[in-house]
């Protein structure tokens, strides 16, 4: 599956710390994939922040097209 993270999506991943390894990780095995408005797909994972040093969990909002996955955005 291919994976392309819009410039928004980027931005807002650089601003939070999050890299782009894990984004790749929760889109190929999410824990929960749940459906979203005007036919979007919201991913989610728990993940171990190491800056934090806590539990965290991560969305990826994003489509699915044919085979590949647009990233919208995450938080």
């Amino acid at each position: 599956m291919d994976i392309v993270i819009t410039g928004h999506a980027r931005f807002e991943a650089e601003r939070r710390g999050i890299s782009e390894e894990l984004i790749h990780s929760v889109i190929q095995a999410p824990m929960q994939k749940l459906s979203s408005k005007k036919g979007r797909v919201i991913l989610q994972s728990r993940y171990r922040d190491r800056i934090e040093n806590k539990e965290m969990l991560l969305r990826i909002v994003g489509s699915e097209a044919a085979d590949t996955f647009t990233v919208l955005t995450v938080y």
